[in-house]
Parts: C-alpha cells; sequence; structure tokens
C-alpha cells in the first residue's frame, strides 16, 4: 500500500513539474506575441503561427485556421483565443489562463505607460513616421496571413465563390461583417445538409 501511494505521489510529483514547465513556456511565449506583435489579430496570425504550430508543435495549421474561424465568428481577438484554445489544448485550464494572460499583459503594459504620455509622443515627428512604417509592414503580415490560410484551406467551387461574394458584401456594398460571417455560417451549414442529402439519394 504505501509502495503505490509513493509511486503514485511520484508519478503526480512529474506531471505537476511537466505541466509547470509547459504553463511557463505557454507564458513566455504567448507574452513574446503580445510584447512584439503590432497591428492586431490579422497581423498577429503568421507569429503564432511560427511560434505554436512551426516551433513547438502545439498545434498545427489546421487547428490555427479553426481558431481564425472561430475568432472571427465570435466575441474577442485572435491572438487571445489562439493563446486559450492552445494553452488548454497543451496544459489545461492552468495552461490556457498562463497563455492567455501572456498574451494580454504586454498590451496592459504599455497602453497603461502611454495613457501618462501619449500626447506629448504622437506629436513627435519621428513617432510619426515610425507609426507610418508600422502600417506598412503591418499591411504586409495581413497578406501574409491571408495567403497562409488560403492556402491552407480546404478549396471547392462553394468555398471560392463565398470567399468573393463576403469580400465584396464588405468592402462594397459595407455590410457589417457580423451579418456577413453569420450568413456564410448559415449557407455552409445548409451547403453541408444539400451535399448529405444529394449523397443519400445516390
Amino acid at each position: 500500500m504505501k509502495q503505490k501511494f509513493f509511486a503514485f505521489f511520484k508519478r503526480f510529483g512529474k506531471f505537476f513539474r511537466y505541466n509547470l514547465k509547459n504553463c511557463l513556456l505557454l507564458f513566455l511565449t504567448f507574452f513574446k506575441i503580445g510584447a512584439f506583435t503590432f497591428g492586431g489579430g490579422l497581423a498577429m496570425i503568421p507569429f503564432i503561427e511560427r511560434e505554436t504550430a512551426e516551433k513547438h508543435k502545439w498545434i498545427d495549421k489546421e487547428d490555427l485556421l479553426d481558431i481564425v474561424v472561430i475568432a472571427e465568428s465570435t466575441p474577442g481577438p485572435i491572438a487571445i483565443n489562439a493563446a486559450t484554445f492552445v494553452g488548454y489544448k497543451t496544459a489545461g485550464v492552468l495552461g490556457s489562463a498562463c497563455a492567455t494572460f501572456g498574451v494580454v499583459l504586454p498590451s496592459f503594459l504599455i497602453i497603461l505607460l502611454l495613457s501618462f504620455c501619449l500626447d506629448k509622443v504622437v506629436a513627435l515627428k519621428p513617432v510619426a513616421y515610425a507609426l507610418w512604417g508600422i502600417r506598412a509592414g503591418v499591411l504586409a503580415l495581413i497578406a501574409k496571413s491571408f495567403w497562409s490560410l488560403f492556402k491552407s484551406s480546404k478549396k471547392n467551387v462553394f468555398s471560392i465563390i463565398m470567399m468573393i461574394l463576403a469580400f465584396l458584401a464588405v468592402s462594397i456594398f459595407k455590410l457589417d461583417v457580423i451579418i456577413v460571417v453569420a450568413s456564410a455560417a448559415v449557407l455552409g451549414i445548409a451547403a453541408y445538409f444539400i451535399s448529405k442529402k444529394g449523397g443519400e439519394k445516390k
């Protein structure tokens, strides 16, 4: 009985240390993502992909695509949703909390510091030019995100038509993004049931 107890305690200790190490790594990784990525959620996707899918192998690229889809159709930024998902998949609830806190903390600290001197900083010409440069860089990151997601997504006639219609609805007809995403989800479900019904008839 005593040997079983010590064996269980030893296994639990190893699991706890492993989990704690993963939680710390999750926090540091997403802290770096939050601190050094500019331009919001879409611009963060290449960085998130490199750190979580390529470097640490916590998720694969299909998981990242699912995260982006969920983030765009539910409340919350992509980076926070990605941190929550990856953290939970890697180290459970504690990992989810550490990753989410890690990605949020840099923005909170930077905005807190800027709030004391924002007017003076923005008025400086070097800062204004730096912001223009950052905007150009962010545009490139968003384009990279689009291409990466486009390559990893499943493509068929329906998905391409939906992509074109969604782009036209947002860019030309100025429809609300929420309406476009909700409509795309409804049409996707309808297409699934139609294709399923057609398959059953065959």
